[in-house]
């Protein structure tokens, strides 16, 4: 299992102060010497974080990855064909919202998606969509031609150990197993920290989690490589082999 690093919230800190530090692509640097398997960056629609002059100094400095979450908007599309990032994440996205709220809803928007993911693997950029544990939603995914997801970790990582934790865990599970045998790549993200990650990396269809705000906010008192060498080795002691199809 891999962990990709998101570095929004470095851009975030240096936004409250419209100031130049701290630097998310010398975050970006650091994480990865600290063995992180990719970067990611969310370029939003009202630029409140990560910029595009953040996500070019990215392209040219990240070594191991660039994964660029976004709005299946075509600005962005026009961006990401500009930039090519090694993968496209599509994310839903609302005005005001603190966060991602939830998956995309890729039944209603099939139709649309279904282009928009082919122009950008025409670029020569891979394709991946981030979507509820919910099986339904995952075959959407495979009839929109993508060939890896990411599951929504969010409304397990919101729960305090108990019942509904753990339905919403079987669910992940489920979703991860049926997505795989599916022949789909499985990345999971979205609220993942230190305390939580244990359950989920347990879980072997599960390839790469995409985690930021709880490494950043470590970082915060630690530095970012002890932060993210941290959440490597809870993933890496939790892991197991992935199952055959």
């Amino acid at each position: 299992m891999r962990l990709a690093v998101n570095v929004d919230h470095i851009a975030t800190l240096r936004e409250a102060r419209r100031s130049d530090e701290p630097d998310p692509v010398f975050a970006a640097l650091l994480a990865e010497q600290a063995g992180a398997a990719g970067i990611v960056c969310h370029i939003r629609g009202d630029g409140r974080h990560i910029k595009q002059r953040d996500l070019q100094l990215l392209r040219k400095t990240v070594k191991t990855k660039l994964i660029l979450e976004m709005a299946a908007a075509e600005d962005r599309k026009k961006l990401a064909i500009e930039i090519k990032p090694d993968i496209v994440s599509l994310v839903p996205e609302q005005p005001g919202e603190l966060t991602t709220e939830g998956g995309l809803d890729v039944i209603s928007q099939e139709e649309h998606l279904k282009p928009f993911i082919q122009d950008l693997k025409n670029a020569g950029i891979n394709v991946s969509i981030f979507v509820d544990p919910n099986l339904m939603q995952i075959d959407a995914c495979i009839r929109a031609g993508v060939n890896m997801i990411e599951i929504n970790t969010g409304i397990y990582s919101d729960l305090k150990p108990g019942k509904e934790r753990t339905k919403a865990l079987d669910e992940i599970i489920m979703a991860a197993k049926y997505g795989h045998k599916s022949g789909l790549k499985i990345h999971a993200g979205h609220g993942l920290d230190y305390r939580n990650i244990g359950p989920v990396a347990k879980i072997p269809e599960i390839i790469e989690f995409s985690i930021g705000f709880s490494i950043i906010a470590k970082a915060a008192i630690v530095g970012i490589e002890k932060a993210v060498r941290e959440m490597i080795n809870m993933i890496e002691k939790n892991s197991r082999p992935p199952t055959s199809k």
